[in-house]
């Protein structure tokens, strides 16, 4: 036990930590495998058995122990298969990984191959199933189905590349063997066994188990033994020593160096990058980009960065591991958070289900077709089909920054490697050349993936000279070939194989084999594009560590407050990107990958960087030194990766001058007689020779001493640093969902752990939608929050719509999380269609209106208009009459979004939920939506929301019809409720309006359909002033969205009428949108502050006749209002564009600009006259100007200073202009406009003290007035010029007609 203590103890510094020997027990005979999902109905050489692990060495490693079952499981995901001396037996390669609970990872390199089986039990039993299958086949249907014929035709076109096609599907005698057992009459016998004439295979699998991805160096030692087993000659030395050799002998290449070691013929290289290099990455890129095309490939990895479903699709296992590990060394120096299985077993099938992001491969069988592929969930599903080289991405998907110039700087490293951006389907091993992947499907033959895969041992075999004669014989490869050598590209496939017919052991450029040029191109090409990748984060996150916010004192105290705290000032840095990258970077940024990326930074100042923070850091501080960057760092110029040169030739050095040589394989202390050679199986091999490896050699000491040292130095820390498991607890528990789930526990499969894993999802969905409707609050809440302490102010249209984007997600996979049967690609959807359904059933037997629970909701405040119904059925008969939205995702989305508007998410997520019937009808037992408490706990935390107001579906939709409400409320009391005149009606809201509305005579109230107004601002109301009774006094206006019941009020409080008030035909009033209060619900009575309005009916009477009442405002309250009203103007340009809101109500509303000027002119104004009519602040500006065109004629302003004329001049014109525009929109009218016109020609400072100043004032304004204080006159002066650094525009419903 002592030794194998020793072989283990430098286990972490072995290249290799097992070797693994799978295939057919021969004592337990043949085992159908329930789980791969059997099918009986085909013929026993195509269903899958079980396999077993015959053998593995060593026993056991204490840092990464043996998991028997996962590997089985792994190496043969589809048991075992059979074939006969008439179908293809290639061998076949693929990898696998398992991620361990604590993220960590372990790789293993499969070499699968055919071996004879001599055992007869087994071929009797295979027989005997043989002849049930017929019996029952032959039974079933007498003119037997051309289950043959059928398979041959599949088989022929899936030609050269489905070579790969899956180890159990049986290829049908294929065109160059057809001749030998041929068909018979009846196709299914023509694959059928018969043990006497037949000769049966069945697959076993080697398996390398290893710390780190060195997969070439694996595939090559692989297929060298798997040589030695088929070949004529035994090996040089008995197998054991070449598998002793890598378990023990051979080490870790140290970062940065590189290693030869001994395979059974050749010597085999692998180099490890250095500290400051990108990570470690040996599957082939070009392999991923050359399968789905570059376009595609981006376009799957934005779809990873920002964490949605991916699922993997292809026939070849190894297609699936190219691609997920490609995509995911990728993401550097991000890394994939979530569950992680490139190849799931068809066991876990059951997986598919699990409601978090995830990337998975599947394996499809021959033949079968994406639609017949029932996924639980699509919402969010990126669906990759490898072999088909085709894509499907889900919804509303952001694109990559620059993805244009990204895909050209992509495309020209491709293309200088001889590679084709488009991609295409290649064969499974590499192909000769990017134009031979054509040249094979035509040639439809077996001999030339012998080749291709021989080649790759330095041979060819005589048919291969053949298959080469006719390749170089090829005008269209000529002609590539004479092209590639002018632009000085090797195709350096095409020569690897002429160079071929020389002798075995000859070797290529610079003293290396074919292989190892081919695997120097395929490192740098890597490395080339991965640096192209990690560019493109280096530039769009150049500035990261200014927005860390770091305010913990240590490590103990930010992980235990780890939840509450803000890591990153979100804000902040979206402000600092320039406008293209927002849509992306708003998603990705609350992703659980930039989040943990955030943590490693913060946990760096107490401890050791994280390794792909360290060269990251890196990166950016090098980027930095080399080109000094500009202060504005708003430029979205695509910048191209400056290190390509570099990091290739990093490579090649290593690969050119090898670091270290590992110990070479040398016979061992063997026992007599056994380790013998029999050509075609892999021997048995010696157990105790293999268990543990030797005990005094120098480097397994040296690594033990450095292991000794390094747990001194952590001893030595121990008690500055948090213990590491209470550190893995709170970042755990600081993530939504732990590390545990990332990979699914292949080894117990009971239903217990499928449960236990099922509850982990229903708690992880509960924690998450905590977290998601808590940001919501904390964001939209704004300034109030920050003062309670919570996060950061001022929340982004942008950032709102990326929170309710994933709570949309969010909600989509809590539906489809346990679905029975599922229908449609929204899981949400499909329920409320069921739920439509029953319900107008019940209507139509109970011939009433839809009651739904919660149909009527009490008046609005308001006077006048009567009650919304309100009904989920009525919201989806709203969504589903919008043209604009084609899926059942996008409706769903819309639904949710209407329903959080109208503050009716949580109750109508509630009703739909309370028809438990259906509810279980549609769900299985331990689905998230079947789990009462915690369904509670999830519609609670979606109460929370209807503490703040949303706008998400109608600043979304904005191109949509939506039928609004008005009504007219008169005051009673004063005046007739009727009127003779003809009255009219115009609603403005942010997104345009509605044009002139002609209303009925008498008829107070009318409705009216047109495209989304967005948040309503202004309604300009008018009549014709014909008939008796012209005059109307309106107390306001209400206007009501029918769809999302936002109502709106437009205080007016005036007459509208010639001869009475200020004699105004016609008002425009400014909107206060109304809060709706309802009893009912308790979440709802909770209000934001409402938002700014017009003056209300009293106050608007009040200003007219200020001097009348007792309550008139002091001067300190005026100066106060008015630099209050400049303030909330500038406060409104210093937002984002998009978040502004409207600037009318700034102006016009209640503590607008107008409203605030009007108290101070009505201070000290001599308005009310005895015996006759009230004056208007209008009145004195009309004297004003009719004194200044008077002095100008007589010529008394020939001595004013030259701007005072200029002045007086502009004044006049704009007064004039305004008197002689056709609306009569009354002195309260004019006065509005002027100031507005003023305000936005940067006039008003200027046209002051021409006021001050003229002689009319004294008439018409006491002495203490504010107009005739200097000193208030330049002060107010100096406020106003504050407005003039910011370009004031105004609605056309206030400016309309006036002719400047």
């Amino acid at each position: 036990m002592s030794a194998t203590m020793s072989g283990s103890g430098s286990a972490p510094c072995r290249f290799a930590h097992y070797f693994v020997i799978c295939g057919i027990d021969n004592e337990t005979g043949l085992e159908p495998d329930a789980l791969a999902g059997e099918n009986f109905d085909q013929s026993p050489l195509k269903r899958t058995f079980k396999s077993k692990v015959l053998a593995h060495y060593p026993e056991n490693i204490e840092c990464n122990p043996f998991d028997q079952d996962a590997v089985n499981m792994l190496c043969m995901p589809k048991g075992l298969s059979f074939r006969t001396q008439r179908d293809s037996r290639t061998p076949q390669f693929h990898s696998f990984l398992i991620t361990r609970e604590d993220g960590s990872r372990t790789y293993g390199f499969v070499h699968t191959f055919y071996e004879e089986v001599t055992s007869p039990q087994i071929c009797s039993a295979m027989q005997t199933l043989h002849q049930m299958h017929q019996a029952e086949h032959n039974a079933s249907a007498h003119n037997c189905p051309s289950s043959s014929s059928s398979s041959s035709s599949s088989s022929s076109s899936s030609s050269m590349d489905s070579l790969a096609s899956s180890l159990d599907e049986v290829e049908s005698p294929s065109s160059t063997s057809s001749s030998q057992g041929g068909r018979r009459s009846c196709g299914c016998s023509g694959e059928g066994y018969d043990s006497v004439r037949d000769t049966l295979y069945v697959s076993k699998a080697m398996c390398l188990i290893t710390p780190m991805p060195f997969m070439h160096a694996c595939k090559r030692f692989l297929s060298q033994v798997h040589r030695a087993v088929i070949s004529n000659q035994p090996p040089p030395l008995p197998l054991e020593s070449y598998i002793y050799n890598i378990l023990y002998e051979v080490p870790l290449p140290p970062p940065g160096r590189s290693l030869k070691f001994h395979g059974v013929y050749e010597p085999i290289l692998c180099q490890r990058p250095g500290v400051g290099e990108l990570p470690l990455a040996d599957f082939p890129l070009s392999k991923a980009f050359q399968l789905l095309g570059v376009e595609n490939l981006v376009q799957i990895f934005t779809c990873v960065l920002l964490e949605m479903q991916i699922l993997l699709y292809s026939q070849d296992y190894q297609r699936l591991m190219v691609v997920a590990e490609g995509i995911t060394t990728l993401l550097f120096p991000f890394q994939w958070q979530h569950v992680y299985v490139p190849i799931l077993p068809a066991s876990l099938l059951h997986f598919l289900d699990a409601p978090v992001p995830y990337l998975m491969g599947l394996q499809s069988k021959e033949g079968t077709d994406r639609s017949k592929l029932e996924l639980p969930q699509e919402a969010n599903l990126c669906f990759v089909d490898i072999d088909n080289h085709y894509i499907e991405l889900p919804e509303d998907f952001p694109q990559f920054p620059n993805k244009t110039e990204f895909i050209q700087e992509l495309s020209e490293v491709l293309l200088s490697f001889g590679l084709s951006p488009e991609g295409g389907n290649t064969s499974s091993e590499p192909a000769v050349s990017s134009q031979t992947s054509v040249l094979e499907k035509e040639l439809k033959s077996t001999s030339l993936s012998e080749l291709v895969d021989d080649r790759k041992n330095g041979n060819l075999g005589g048919e291969a000279l053949d298959v080469l004669e006719l390749l170089q014989g090829n005008p269209t490869l000529e002609r590539l070939q004479a092209l590639a050598k002018r632009t000085g590209v090797k195709v350096a496939r095409l020569e690897a194989l002429a160079a071929g017919q020389k002798a075995v052991g000859e070797e290529g450029v610079g003293g290396r084999s074919p292989v190892e040029e081919e695997e120097l191109r395929n490192a740098k090409l890597n490395v080339q594009l991965r640096e192209v990748f990690a560019a493109r984060f280096a530039t769009m996150f150049a500035d990261y560590e200014s927005f860390v916010i770091q305010n913990s004192p240590d490590l103990e105290s930010w992980l235990t407050n780890r939840e509450q705290m803000h890591n990153f000032d979100k804000a902040s840095f979206l402000s600092d990107q320039p406008e293209p990258y927002l849509p992306f970077l708003s998603h990705f940024i609350e992703t659980q990958m930039f989040a943990t990326f955030i943590d490693n930074k913060i946990i760096s100042q107490w401890e050791e960087k994280e390794p792909l923070l360290r060269v990251f850091d890196g990166r950016i501080e090098k980027a930095r030194l080399y080109n000094v960057r500009a202060p504005s760092l708003r430029s979205s110029v695509y910048q191209k990766c400056t290190f390509l040169k570099e990091s290739a030739q990093a490579i090649e050095q290593r690969l050119r001058k090898m670091d270290h040589t590992a110990i070479h394989p040398h016979l061992l202390d063997m026992k007599i007689g056994q380790g013998k050679y029999q050509q075609g199986f892999f021997p048995k091999l010696q157990a105790d020779v293999l268990a543990s490896g030797p005990t005094n050699n120098k480097w397994s000491n040296r690594t033990c001493s450095t292991q000794r040292r390094v747990d001194r130095h952590r001893q030595h820390n121990d008690h500055l640093v948090l213990d590491n498991d209470l550190k893995e607890k709170y970042m755990q528990e600081a993530r939504s969902l732990g590390k545990n789930l990332r990979q699914p526990k292949l080894s117990d499969l009971s239903p217990a752990v499928i449960a236990q894993t099922n509850w982990k999802f229903v708690e992880g969905l509960l924690k998450e939608c905590k977290m998601k409707t808590k940001r919501m609050l904390v964001e939209k809440m704004g300034r109030e929050a920050v003062e309670l302490g919570h996060g950061e102010v001022n929340i982004t249209g942008l950032e709102e719509n990326t929170l309710i984007a994933s709570l949309c997600d969010l909600l989509e996979r809590i539906w489809s999380h346990g679905l029975q049967v599922k229908q449609g690609k929204s899981a949400l959807w499909s329920h409320l269609l069921h739920y439509q359904t029953r319900e107008e059933k019940n209507e139509q037997l109970s011939e009433s209106p839809v009651s739904n629970g919660q149909e009527k909701r009490k008046p609005e405040s308001s006077v006048g208009l009567p009650a919304l119904r309100l009904s989920v059925i009525q919201d989806m008969r709203h969504i589903q009459s919008m043209g604009e939205i084609k899926t059942d995702v996008g409706r769903a989305r819309a639904w949710i979004r209407l329903s959080l508007e109208k503050k009716l998410l949580s109750q109508s997520l509630k009703q739909l939920l309370s028809n438990q019937a259906l509810t279980k009808k549609l769900y299985k037992r331990y689905a998230f939506l079947r789990c009462e408490e915690e369904k509670e706990q999830f519609l609670f935390h979606l109460l929370s929301l209807n503490t703040v107001d949303y706008f998400c579906f109608t600043s979304v939709f904005t191109t949509i019809m939506i039928p609004y409400r008005a009504v007219i409320i008169p005051i009673k009391k004063l005046s007739n409720a009727m009127t003779t005149s003809n009255p009219w009606l115009c609603v403005s809201g942010e997104l345009g309006d509605s044009g002139i509305l002609q209303i009925t005579k008498n008829v107070l109230e009318m409705k009216f359909d047109c495209q989304n107004l967005g948040k309503l601002t202004t309604v300009q109301l008018g009549h014709d002033n014909s008939g008796l009774l012209a005059k109307w006094l309106v107390d306001c206006v209400m206007v009501r969205n029918e769809i999302t019941g936002h109502t709106y009020k437009f205080p007016c409080g005036k007459w509208l009428g010639k001869g009475v008030d200020d004699g105004s035909l016609e008002r425009v009033l400014i909107g206060e949108f109304v809060v709706p209060c309802n009893d009912d619900d308790g979440g709802r009575g909770s209000k934001t502050p409402p938002l700014q309005r017009s003056p209300s009916q009293i106050r608007r009477i009040s200003i007219t006749s200020l001097t009348g009442r007792g309550n008139k405002p002091t001067t300190v309250q005026i100066q106060e209002s008015i630099g209050e009203a400049v303030n909330n103007i500038i406060k409104h340009f210093h937002k984002p564009e998009k978040e502004r809101g409207s600037l009318t109500v700034l102006l016009c509303g209640e503590g607008g600009l107008v409203w605030a000027l009007e108290q101070f002119f009505h201070h000290g104004f001599r308005s009310a006259r005895i015996f006759q009519k009230n004056v208007f602040v209008w009145d004195f500006y009309e004297r004003t100007v009719a004194f200044l065109e008077n002095a100008d004629q007589i010529g008394d302003l020939q001595e004013k200073p030259e701007p005072l004329g200029l002045n007086s001049e502009s004044f006049c014109r704009y007064v004039n202009a305004i008197n002689s525009m056709p609306r009569n929109i009354g002195k309260d009218g004019k006065f509005q406009l002027l100031v507005c016109l003023g305000a936005r020609d940067r006039l008003l400072p200027q046209w002051l003290p021409l006021l001050a100043e003229c002689p009319v004032i004294t008439r018409m304004y006491e002495e203490n007035a504010l107009l005739r204080d200097k000193l208030t006159v330049s002060s107010l002066i100096a406020v106003l010029e504050t407005l003039h650094d910011f370009p004031i525009t105004l609605e056309s419903s206030l400016t309309k007609s006036v002719e400047l």
